[in-house]
């Protein structure tokens, strides 16, 4: 399910930009989750997960683009859309990974156009994350984000490059097989990302967050055939 927040000071705009989205997902049939928040501070206390942002620059108080490099030196990793009459920030936006910058008044086609883009990229990223489902909410996580994978008691903990650890239920089977070939089981409650690979030592794999992971006698042969084929082929 696709997560849509609309930050905007007008009510008018949020319903207009509502709308837009509600139109062009139902082409896709699919129904996303639309949040909306009137300025930057209500955006900020929000903690859930955002696929698409679209933020309003100039409002009060906080506006558009210190909201945005907030968020960005936080957890939102989504797609940033800029909706402005400020055409001359246009450059300033890309500091904080801007996707697009929409101009005030919204044209239809234009919005589409972006949309369709957006749209190829979130189908493309699909294939380098990880949908986590835990309880009622999805969470997407890039693979590459991912150091090592654990499991403890029927429970997956995925150990990120942020420090955060998120936990839920999953067969660590089942997660091997949605991860690409980057990733190797070195150990029956351990799954690594040979690309946080330091070096390996004494049946240990040093990751580059400082964390070591036993590699089992039984694969320690094939993990070091992995590791050099993994080497050749970057």
């Amino acid at each position: 399910m696709i997560r849509i927040a609309v930050c905007d000071d007008e009510e008018y705009m949020s319903d207009q930009i509502e709308a837009l989205d509600r139109e062009f997902f139902c082409k896709k049939n699919r129904e996303p989750v639309i949040l909306r928040f009137s300025c930057g501070e209500e955006l900020l206390r929000y903690d859930g997960q955002i696929d698409i942002l679209f933020l309003d620059i100039q409002m009060k108080d906080m506006n558009g683009m210190e909201t945005a490099r907030k968020l960005r030196a936080g957890r939102f990793r989504g797609f940033l859309i800029f909706i402005t009459v400020l055409k001359e920030m246009v450059f300033e936006s890309f500091e904080v990974q801007t996707f697009d910058y929409l101009v005030k008044p919204l044209e239809e086609k234009q919005f589409e156009k972006t949309m369709e883009r957006l749209y190829a990229s979130i189908q493309n990223a699909a294939e380098e994350s990880l949908l986590v489902q835990k309880g009622y909410e999805g969470r997407i996580i890039r693979k590459d984000e991912i150091v090592f994978c654990e499991i403890i008691d029927r429970k997956i903990y995925l150990h990120l490059v942020s420090d955060e650890i998120i936990d839920y239920y999953e067969r660590i089977e089942k997660l091997e097989t949605k991860l690409n070939a980057g990733f190797f089981r070195c150990h029956r409650s351990y799954l690594i990302n040979l690309k946080h690979l330091k070096g390996y030592k004494n049946g240990i794999a040093c990751m580059d967050n400082g964390r070591e992971i036993p590699v089992s006698r039984l694969r320690s042969r094939e993990f070091s055939g992995v590791v050099l084929q993994y080497m050749k082929n970057m």
